[in-house]
């Protein structure tokens, strides 16, 4: 018989979900049979797997140690959990990419959340096995401050809650608990978190404007497609704000607020319009991009998530309560500026 102590990280989940993932290995019809005959039992009574867990609630489980190992179990303070050799590799993975991109500019972090800003050239989730992903790096770097083993990594995994693009840089937010994915993940949702991004684009832009519409992305060939309604099934409707910061001679430095958040949505919008972002060869320019990239050495578009704006929160979340937070954008964006200006 073993008892787990739920930890911060996991609250606010079903004792059910809990279980399927302490013991992945075993099928549903155990679990809930276990539950049934009071082998599994929370805080010392019967459960059904629909309870909330909080953080301390007592979780114990009436199965001999070799039952927990068989089921990918963990036995607290004894032996680690009977992992796989490609669980094993996937641990690694964490502490080669914390190594690999050390100590990343982070902006904000308390128990539940980490803010970081994504450099140029790093993904935010690995595209294919062997991808070294800022969802890696985070993992590791809680490893290496010892907030995260293989035994926490069990039942939950600290991971990214927004996405940007490869060679887009800035603010990404991360989840450290359970608690903390699903509050930053509501607050995307409902649109009450606001993202800024700065940006430098063709042309003169002297007004502020928004562009609306509709996008629809080709997945063979990871293009967003611009419509201007949803009549298709598979568009979805959006709306970019933007407003110039400064105008250069051929080119604007633009801020922009993304009210909805879909691929590659900043990029075509401002495409749309005649003035594509400098440097995305995938929707803007060839020759004018090359100019840049020959004068500059710009290969990839200047587009930096650079600030967010927390609405007013209470409790828990007091302390992010209109919050605004900023990240640097990379030195080329200074290069430009003092190029051009």
């Amino acid at each position: 018989m073993i008892k787990v102590r739920v930890a911060e990280r996991d609250a606010g989940q079903r004792l059910d979900k809990y279980l399927r993932k302490y013991l992945a290995k075993a099928p549903s019809s155990f679990v809930y049979k276990m539950l049934r005959k009071k082998n599994i039992t929370l805080n010392e009574k019967k459960a059904s797997g629909n309870e909330m867990l909080r953080a301390e609630d007592e979780i114990a489980m009436f199965l001999s140690d070799d039952t927990i190992l068989k089921f990918g179990g963990a036995i607290p303070g004894g032996e680690k959990y009977n992992g796989t050799g490609q669980e094993s590799r996937r641990f690694q993975q964490y502490k080669e990419a914390y190594e690999a991109y050390g100590e990343l500019g982070i902006v904000y972090e308390n128990d539940h959340v980490l803010i970081v800003n994504k450099p140029v050239g790093m993904l935010t989730q690995k595209a294919a096995p062997s991808d070294r992903s800022l969802n890696e790096w985070l993992i590791g770097y809680l490893m290496a401050k010892g907030e995260a083993d293989e035994h926490t990594l069990h039942t939950f995994k600290p991971s990214v809650c927004n996405r940007l693009d490869r060679n887009t840089s800035g603010l990404v937010l991360c989840g450290k608990t359970l608690a903390g994915s699903q509050k930053m993940s509501a607050l995307l949702k409902d649109r009450s978190l606001r993202k800024f991004y700065s940006l430098y684009v063709k042309g003169v832009v002297t007004q502020e404007a928004r562009i609306e519409g509709s996008l629809k992305k080709d997945e063979n060939t990871n293009k967003v497609e611009l419509c201007r309604d949803a009549s298709d099934g598979e568009a979805v409707d959006v709306l970019t704000v933007y407003k110039p910061i400064k105008n250069y001679r051929n080119i604007t430095l633009l801020e922009v607020e993304l009210i909805t958040g879909k691929t590659h949505q900043i990029r075509v919008h401002l495409a749309s319009v005649g003035h594509p972002v400098i440097g995305d060869y995938k929707y803007g320019y060839f020759e004018w991009n090359d100019r840049y990239k020959k004068k500059y050495g710009i290969t990839t578009q200047l587009l930096h998530a650079i600030r967010l704006e927390f609405p007013q929160m209470e409790g828990e979340w007091a302390d992010m309560s209109e919050l605004v937070l900023t990240a640097e954008p990379p030195e080329i964006f200074r290069i430009l500026d003092e190029g051009e200006g």
